[in-house]
């Protein structure tokens, strides 16, 4: 069973350069994060081969939230072949996550 994949500085650009990349920013504290993170799960098993769906935890990666201008949480980023192609801010439905995502295949 794949996973989403958990991004620090040392992956993130090599992770983000090729294909299509969703990143959830978010926190444990955070109740907008607890209530997407089983949507975000449930997203990395279905696109396992044709997207990589990734998380920034914003507590640990203080320095990657800073140079992505992260003030909100959950913040996601949309990629494309390195390339940030679109954003949400807040938590939003699995639907929403699928629409992106499947706009960007």
């Amino acid at each position: 069973m794949a996973g989403y994949i958990e991004l620090t500085e040392q992956n993130f650009e090599e992770t983000i350069k090729d294909g299509v990349v969703m990143v959830d920013f978010w926190a444990p504290w955070c109740n907008p994060c607890k209530m997407i993170s089983p949507v975000i799960d449930k997203l990395a098993v279905e696109y396992a081969g044709k997207a990589k769906i990734c998380k920034v935890n914003t507590d640990d990666q203080q320095e990657l939230a800073m140079k992505f201008g992260i003030r909100s949480i959950p913040t996601i980023f949309f990629y494309k072949n390195g390339q940030k192609v679109d954003e949400m801010i807040g938590a939003s439905s699995e639907q929403d996550f699928r629409n992106k995502i499947d706009s960007l295949l």
